[in-house]
């Protein structure tokens, strides 16, 4: 029968799936389809913006609405049509005012409506990029985001995070485990809303304070403008707007200040100046442009709508500038000496009091991009920032103090939080690196030298990593990180969450010193719950119920995560998307970043049934399932430090038997991929009463009135007379064995002994880049001749993505294909890894996954570089 605690555990388990369930039934499906939403195909230049948008719904009341004026464009919103009418507002759309990026790299597209007073009294996302929306987290959650802006002023200071009073502040509740997205969405909703407010009125524009110029009156050369920066340089290659690459440039352009004298007399002459002067008004000031090559006009011949130049822009702050007919005027020549030869200029006036020289400006070309994989096309511009110099300014430049980036405003509004976060994490670092010597203070009877720190890591994860600060790590992440890698890297965006980011940098470093056992066994918010579930269990008398599995069963079954992590990995090469949907078998969002009773209740039983198993066997999800546990097992094949080993491991099993993670195996070596670092091992290793080989000495020193030294570092006591040699303690049985210090049998390449430090270099190299041996040609040479025409496909791909004609992702499927070619041909020829440090010769034998890791971690690191090297040198279409 069972025992009443277990019965009533029991029933206690069974009515919180049942409580779980009825909670997250009621829970809406997930927003209205806005992921990737198609919008109309001439969206971005039509005119009657709401005859394609539901411009209603985010301005109640309205009937009728203007076509889209002023720059940046927005919509008025009327009572009615015709005379008579009032107006009641605006209407603007956030991707015409800004392209702020979320944290998919894409912006969230949202249709925005603001009163007359500049309060916003309607918002509407129109389409996202956002995987963790569509999935993860419904979208009604950022619905309710964004109701929280209606009745707020586009005047006022909002802030993700407290309201802040004494500061003027107003705060809005985040997203649970989607704060890079509200911080992005804010941007968009108060710059967008700061723009048109400027526009009409109800915002004061910024005030700049205007230049005072420091006047030679000496004309400068071409040369000397352009060393002094008082001339810029803008130039845009063909291929950069998926156009076919050539030495011609699509368009160059040079460019600078015609207001401040010296400049202004050195380009149009002293006559020139004066006649342009005549024709400014007070506050207006004056840029000449002048093309040098290509085929293109800077002023849009093909684009010009109502007389707009909308090639060119002018920004300064948050402020643009663009030209029409009025503001154009003839550049007959340049008069500087050495000026190049140029077959189109322009004289554009910026007419706003709100720009001022004093401060930087940026001069944008705008344009279509053509992806030529796809044939999609995307709006794009080109930047150069110019400033006057220092020594045309009385007093030199302002001081210009830019707004702290939103990612430094977390880290300020956190740095308690982040505080305590950084010493915990430290402390788990120092503690565990110190784990000997708290190993020798515990025996198989008293762990509690070991587990007082190890517990208590588990409480912190479980209340302060998880539910509190929500920094629970995901396969997501390292699936983004993986493409940000590859494509583009953006501190920024990693930055917006402190909490992850410092938790990467933790895992990262104690992967490659000690592998994954101490993030996954000590600091897993969800693994350290399932771990303290199991532990309970037992404490409530459960212990006769909790079991392993048949080892042979848990050998097959571990695999599956790793089949669930490159699968993952092989979508997100075609999808994010859908790779972020697939990326739900991690319960991890629905326990910490949205709470089960805010999912729908299949999400709330999974977890449910994963935390009842835990009762039964120890960490079932981290050992079968956990697709970040593989990730990080991979490269913990490349750790530095192990658990220690002695000879007699090979043959005693006490290890084993009682290795909850199943990590130790038939010849007492330890599968550090697999191992949680519970640290039972390394307390045995020392007690001479709970290690057979250490307690069959020590009786046999007992009996014989010999002395009882102390334990060496290599697991045996210190020989009683220093002649004698600890190998007399090893048993017979042990000494023939395979040797379990090493998670295979050591080996060492022909080629790589006794050779020089310059051949040694020149050996690695050729190891890591070329996988082709001997061996393996005499073994298996058809897969060999196989490799050469793979390799040379590979590179093909390299150079077609390279000119255009292959999407990033196409090069991404050749290299995975390539890797694992590479995986098959060096397990038929060069079958061994190193164990330990890179610059070690500590090889041995390779096993399918030792080369898997191998391959997969040396290939990411060469393809990211090869995608950096040909990116800065501007041979990389994306």
């Amino acid at each position: 029968m069972p025992s009443p605690k277990f019965r009533l555990l029991s029933i206690l388990w069974v009515a919180l799936i049942f409580v779980l369930t009825a909670l997250s039934s009621g829970v809406q499906a997930a927003g209205k389809g806005t992921y990737e939403a198609e919008l109309p195909a001439d969206l971005a230049t039509a005119k009657d913006m709401c005859a394609l948008l539901p411009c209603k719904d985010v301005f109640p009341g309205a009937t009728y609405f203007s076509e889209r004026k002023g720059n940046p464009p927005y919509v008025e919103a009327y009572d009615k049509a015709g005379e008579g009418r009032q107006l009641l507002g605006y209407v603007m759309l956030s991707t015409d005012i800004t392209d702020t990026p979320a944290y998919s790299g894409k912006p969230v597209v949202t249709l925005i409506g603001m009163d007359k007073t500049g309060h916003f009294v309607g918002v509407k996302v129109l389409k996202h990029s956002e995987p963790i929306l569509l999935l993860g987290i419904p979208e009604s959650a950022l619905l309710k985001f964004n109701d929280q802006y209606l009745g707020k002023s586009v005047a006022d200071k909002i802030e993700i995070g407290q309201s802040r009073p004494d500061e003027n502040v107003v705060g809005l509740d985040a997203i649970s485990g989607a704060t890079v997205t509200v911080i992005a969405q804010n941007q968009v909703m108060m710059a967008s809303g700061s723009a048109v407010a400027k526009q009409v009125g109800i915002l004061a524009p910024t005030v700049r304070e205007p230049a005072h110029y420091k006047v030679t009156g000496e004309p400068l050369t071409w040369a000397e403008l352009v060393s002094h920066g008082a001339v810029q340089h803008l130039r845009v290659m063909p291929e950069q707007l998926g156009q076919e690459r050539d030495t011609e440039p699509f368009i160059e352009l040079w460019f600078g200040d015609l207001s401040q004298p010296d400049i202004g007399k050195s380009v149009l002459g002293a006559t020139g100046l004066e006649n342009l002067k005549l024709q400014l008004k007070e506050g207006e000031h004056a840029i000449f442009i002048i093309r040098t090559a290509g085929r293109e006009s800077f002023k849009g011949s093909g684009f010009v709508r109502g007389g707009l130049y909308d090639r060119v822009q002018v920004r300064q702050g948050a402020d643009s500038f663009t030209f029409r007919d009025l503001d154009y005027l003839n550049l007959y020549g340049v008069l500087a000496t050495g000026a190049p030869t140029y077959n189109e200029s322009a004289i554009f006036i910026i007419r706003s009091k709100a720009f001022s020289d004093a401060y930087p400006w940026k001069l944008s070309l705008l344009g279509n991009r053509v992806d030529r994989a796809t044939g999609t096309k995307s709006f794009t511009s080109f930047d150069t920032q110019y400033w006057l110099p220092a020594s045309m300014l009385e007093g030199g430049r302002p001081k210009v103090v830019e707004p702290d980036a939103p990612w430094v405003r977390i880290w300020k509004s956190r740095a308690l939080a982040i505080g305590l976060f950084i010493v915990l994490l430290v402390a788990v670092g120092v503690v565990y690196a110190y784990r000997e010597r708290l190993t020798r203070l515990s025996t198989h009877k008293n762990k509690w030298p070991v587990n007082v720190f190890k517990y208590t890591a588990w409480g912190l994860s479980i209340v302060f990593v998880g539910f509190g600060v929500m920094a629970q790590p995901s396969i997501t992440q390292v699936l983004t990180w993986f493409h940000a890698l590859l494509f583009q890297w953006t501190w920024s965006l990693f930055l917006s969450d402190p909490f992850i980011f410092l938790f990467w940098i933790f895992i990262i470093v104690t992967v490659f010193l000690f592998g994954r056992g101490l993030f996954c066994g000590w600091m897993c918010p969800f693994g350290s719950m399932q771990e303290a579930i199991y532990k309970i269990a037992r404490f409530f008398g459960l212990g006769r119920f909790q079991t392993k599995l048949p080892q042979k069963w848990h050998d097959r079954l571990k695999w599956l995560k790793y089949s669930i992590f490159f699968f993952l990995l092989a979508v997100s090469m075609f999808s994010m998307g859908l790779a972020e949907k697939l990326s739900e078998v991690e319960p991890f969002k629905t326990t910490f970043l949205v709470g089960v009773m805010n999912r729908a209740w299949p999400y709330g039983l999974f977890v449910a049934a994963i935390l009842g198993l835990s009762i039964f066997i120890e960490r079932p999800y981290c050992k079968y399932i956990c697709p970040l546990g593989a990730s990080l097992a991979m490269p913990s094949t490349f750790r530095w430090f192990s658990l220690k080993r002695k000879q007699d491991c090979n043959s005693c099993k006490a290890c084993a038997t009682g290795c909850g993670s199943q990590s130790i195996d038939a010849d007492g070596r330890i599968d550090h991929r697999e191992c949680l670092h519970c640290l039972d091992c390394m307390i045995l290793y020392t007690d001479t009463k709970g290690c057979p080989p250490l307690a069959k000495e020590r009786k046999r020193r007992e009996k014989d009135g010999l002395e009882i030294t102390a334990i060496g570092a290599n697991g045996y006591f210190i020989p009683i007379y220093p002649a004698t040699s600890f190998t007399e303690q090893i048993s017979a049985k042990a000494v023939n064995g395979p040797d379990p210090r090493m998670p295979t049998d050591p080996t060492l390449p022909a080629h790589k002994s006794n050779v020089g430090l310059l051949q040694w270099i020149w050996l690695e190299l050729r190891d890591h880049l070329w996988p082709w041996s001997s061996e393996g040609w005499a073994s298996e040479r058809a897969l060999q001749m196989a490799g050469f025409s793979l390799a040379i496909a590979a590179t093909v791909a390299w150079f077609l993505v390279a000119t255009g004609y292959l999407s990033s992702s196409a090069v991404i499927a050749w290299w995975f294909g390539w890797s694992v070619y590479e995986v098959l041909i060096r397990l038929s020829g060069r079958r061994y890894v190193k164990d330990g440090p890179w610059w070690r010769d500590h090889y041995r034998v390779a096993g399918i996954m030792d080369m898997i890791s191998y391959v997969g971690f040396k290939n990411l690191l060469i393809g990211a570089a090869l995608f950096l090297v040909l990116k800065s040198l501007g041979w990389l279409i994306q």
